[in-house]
């Protein structure tokens, strides 16, 4: 079996500070800084929460490139390459890799609604076309499609570039299933804040967290404590986080986080149609979310 350079923690799905020009590189940087001395474990730019759907490809990469320049080195970067496009796919891979990422976050193809042979087919496609680490993203609630164990199975036996998955599904019994098919061979991420401490004690590895954006000292604080294997000190940890967390989703991510980071100074709360800004309801228990949690 392939091994790859462990990943392992809390790893931020970075939000893409934006303006009406276009993408702020200054904020960018000055929050990967943020996010680093904050203990994070891990970056990932240009995911769901980075709004990559309406980042231009230039922009994508470029955001991609800042990041890695940005962190020197310090924490791991694995940067969202995914498409509904392969060959798209596959080009956001290959930048990624020359850029210095350290891994490539690939989300299942949306809108297409392809088959699991279409899945595999997609998925070797860019894993052959790459040296760079691979993590599948499976996240029905916004592709439309499931991946099964039996495709990322045999995408693990067959690719040896495929790393890891990020499983927003939020179901906890994936890990078990997973594990007992493929042993250790991939390193499974939680892509849910609220059920991670659940997914490490079934045998995930880490989070892909949208709360970390403004919380990136305490959810790397759990995930550690989870990696030692205490789960009663990691529950503790987890607690005061569940509130702001529910905030976090009120409405469509990346809106709820990317408004605390704005009330939080960490960017402005431009975002691109057809996202829109939250309601004055949203914002108003956003705000008390974040006053409870002396963020503000």
């Amino acid at each position: 079996m392939t091994q790859h350079p462990a990943f392992t923690g809390a790893y931020t799905a970075m939000i893409t500070p934006l303006s009406e020009s276009g993408v702020d590189y200054a904020q960018l940087e000055t929050f990967t800084e943020w996010q680093i001395t904050k203990g994070i474990h891990g970056l990932v730019p240009c995911g769901t929460t980075g709004e990559s759907p309406t980042l231009t490809p230039e922009e994508h990469k470029e955001v991609v490139a800042a990041t890695v320049r940005a962190t020197k080195g310090r924490v791991k970067v694995m940067a969202g390459t995914g498409s509904n496009a392969t060959a798209e796919a596959i080009d956001f891979t290959r930048h990624a890799e020359e850029a210095g990422a350290d891994a490539a976050l690939v989300v299942t193809p949306y809108y297409n609604k392809p088959t699991q042979e279409g899945l595999f087919q997609h998925f070797k496609a860019i894993a052959d076309a790459t040296a760079l680490p691979i993590f599948i993203y499976n996240i029905p609630g916004r592709s439309v499609i499931n991946m099964t164990d039996a495709t990322i199975a045999r995408l693990a036996e067959q690719c040896p570039t495929i790393a890891g998955l990020k499983d927003a599904t939020g179901d906890l019994a994936r890990v078990a299933t997973l594990r007992h098919l493929l042993g250790d061979r991939l390193q499974l991420f939680s892509g849910e804040d609220m059920t991670a401490v659940g997914f490490n004690a079934m045998g995930g590895q880490g989070v892909i967290s949208v709360v970390s954006n403004i919380m990136p000292k305490e959810t790397a604080a759990v995930q550690e404590l989870t990696l030692r294997g205490d789960y009663a000190g990691a529950r503790a940890a987890h607690a005061p986080l569940v509130p702001l967390i529910s905030s976090m989703f009120i409405e469509t991510n990346p809106v709820p986080v990317k408004y605390a980071a704005a009330l939080m100074g960490k960017c402005t709360h431009h975002i691109r149609l057809p996202l829109v800004p939250p309601t004055d309801a949203t914002q108003q228990a956003i705000r008390a979310a974040l006053q409870d949690a002396k963020l503000i």
